[in-house]
């Protein structure tokens, strides 16, 4: 829009200055001179031509009119000038210049070669003695200032049009500039070459709890905590000399009038160092733009999280040693309750009355099924402590198959279950514990009889799967949704929840699974659909686990969010002072 205003305005000057100038021209072609006539309606026709090409659209032809215009008048000077280096080469010069302020590239270079023409035949003339015309000298002074004074001021025009756009451009960006430094939200800072703060934005007032006047000529490093000191240097170092930007998280001095304490109160904050990269930097140091953002609230939150992990942790560490200790305490009374009992019904002590028989047989199977919930709970703390012991050997898996089968045939003919046992021939032999194994398989076929219904089947497998060994059990019992499927091996998690529930247990058994099988480096997998049954498949690798610790370096939590580490003290606690 400059652009084509600029060029219009060209037009009307070039046919105001000829429509003026062409009154005495003819003048003095009554009296013989014809130069001052033709330069005159040189620059009339065209500033006609290019104000009527504007007016149709065409700017960019129209420009270069303008150009051509000065050209041509230069052209004719120059040739009817005997003289190498007249004032129709200034005016072709002239030319040239209009075209690098209104003109596209590719025409700048038409104007730079035309001139160049220009030259080549005013010299190649005045060397000759083609162009001398014997006019009088008054005459080709008189139109050789009147073109030249043309091309001045159109050019002069054009420059002075351009330049001030460019202050309004300039003026306007920096108020841009100033109204969003003054209205962001961070608090913004301008440092010096030497470090001290020339600019602050009116947000840093409430950042830094002061007139913001009050920060300017100052060194930031006095009102940092003395520990974050270092870190700004460095930080501000590799800004200000070696020209890099940086982001560094710092405590930072908020004054308070009306503290009734001395202690000074320190807020986080994150600062962001630009260096101001400018050739003219004094020393090779730049100035530094910093933008700081209060980040205390997410700082306590993190803090807040870390203590409330902490807290966590130590009540799963106390929760754990109050199992094992609570385990170790009912194990041994619950084996003399199940001793005893044993010898009563099995006649041991004297033959005891049929009533007396039955209730000595309860207490057995009673003591009997509290013993095995109490190993369970043994056996899940010393997982999630990491202290489950892994004896990682050669076996073959397919011999403890019968072994667990054997376990399980009283519950499944109690509940009118068949078992059908599927093993693969000519197994490799897997480096896996074998007392795990049996109770990982012992756990899945008893789940699966539990779940079965009377007269149901559970299908025990055992097969190469690539590079581990596939232990999998099936039933076709009642099955899971897909939310309690997406739930297996979570503590104490059970299908039918409540008072009313059918199925007794705690709801350890596959949880203590998915440790062992993960100790052992593998991967427990389940499907399952409502009143189809379940397939519960266990892959252990055949190489064994990683380790063969004694007891394993991992600690493996069973449940679904992972525990962090204890942390140090938070920020807030700290009571050093700042000087």
């Amino acid at each position: 829009m400059l652009r084509r205003k600029t060029i219009a305005n060209n037009a009307r000057l070039l046919i105001g200055m000829a429509a003026f100038g062409l009154l005495p021209a003819m003048y003095l072609l009554m009296s013989g001179g014809a130069v001052p006539f033709i330069v005159a309606c040189l620059l009339l026709a065209g500033g006609m031509i290019s104000l009527s090409m504007h007016h149709r659209g065409h700017f960019d032809a129209s420009g270069v009119a303008q150009v051509a215009t000065l050209m041509a008048t230069g052209l004719f000077l120059t040739i009817a000038d005997p003289r190498l280096g007249d004032a129709g080469m200034a005016i072709a010069l002239m030319g040239s210049v209009l075209a690098a302020l209104i003109a596209h590239n590719s025409q700048r270079r038409a104007s730079w070669y035309a001139l160049a023409l220009i030259i080549a035949l005013g010299a190649i003339a005045a060397i000759s003695g083609i162009g001398a015309m014997r006019l009088d000298d008054s005459q080709t002074l008189l139109a050789s200032a009147f073109g030249f004074l043309c091309a001045f001021a159109v050019v002069a025009h054009s420059a002075h049009r351009i330049n001030s756009a460019y202050e309004v451009h300039d003026k306007a960006q920096i108020s841009a500039y100033r109204h969003l430094i003054e209205h962001v939200q961070d608090a913004v800072l301008r440092f010096g070459g030497d470090g001290a703060i020339l600019l602050a934005s009116r947000s840093s007032e409430t950042l830094f709890g002061c007139p913001r006047y009050q920060l300017s000529g100052e060194n930031l490093s006095s009102r940092l905590h003395v520990l974050d000191r270092p870190a700004f240097l460095t930080a501000f170092a590799d800004a200000n000399q070696g020209g890099r930007s940086r982001t560094i998280e710092l405590r930072l001095r908020q004054d308070n009038p009306r503290a009734v304490s001395g202690v000074p109160r320190f807020v986080w904050v994150e600062m962001q160092l630009s260096p101001i990269l400018d050739e003219a930097a004094h020393a090779g140091r730049y100035e530094v733009i910093a933008l700081l953002r209060d980040i205390t609230g997410r700082k306590d939150a993190e803090a807040a999280m870390a203590e409330a992990r902490r807290s966590a942790e130590e009540a799963l560490q106390a929760k754990s040693r109050f199992l094992a200790t609570i385990g170790h305490e009912l194990r041994t009374p619950l084996n003399a309750v199940v001793g005893f009992s044993e010898m009563m019904t099995s006649g041991i002590g004297g033959e005891l009355p049929a009533t007396h028989k039955e209730y000595a047989g309860l207490i057995h199977q009673s003591g009997k099924h509290l013993l095995e919930v109490v190993s369970m709970l043994l056996d899940m703390s010393r997982i999630e402590a990491g202290k489950f012991e892994v004896r990682a050997e050669p076996m073959a898996p397919g011999d403890i198959m019968p072994a667990c089968l054997s376990m399980v045939e009283a519950m499944a003919a109690e509940r009118q279950v068949q078992l059908l046992p599927e093993i693969e021939p000519d197994l490799p032999l897997v480096n896996a514990d074998e007392r795990l194994c049996r109770q990982i398989l012992i756990n899945l076929l008893s789940n699966a009889i539990k779940f079965s219904h009377e007269g149901g089947m559970v299908t025990a497998t055992v097969k190469r799967q690539g590079q581990a060994i596939n232990f999998s059990v099936r039933d076709r019992g009642i099955g899971m949704a897909p939310a309690a499927l997406a739930r297996i091996g979570e503590p104490f998690f059970q299908v039918q929840d409540g008072l009313t529930r059918k199925y007794e247990g705690t709801g350890l058994g596959l949880s203590i699974v998915k440790g062992l099988v993960e100790l052992h480096g593998g991967t427990l997998r389940a499907m399952s659909e409502i009143g189809a049954g379940t397939t519960i498949t266990v892959l252990l690798p055949i190489n064994g686990p990683a380790t063969k610790a004694g007891e394993t370096a991992d600690i493996v939590h069973l449940h679904r969010e992972p525990l962090a580490q204890a942390t140090t003290s938070s920020w807030q606690n700290e009571t050093r002072k700042a000087q």
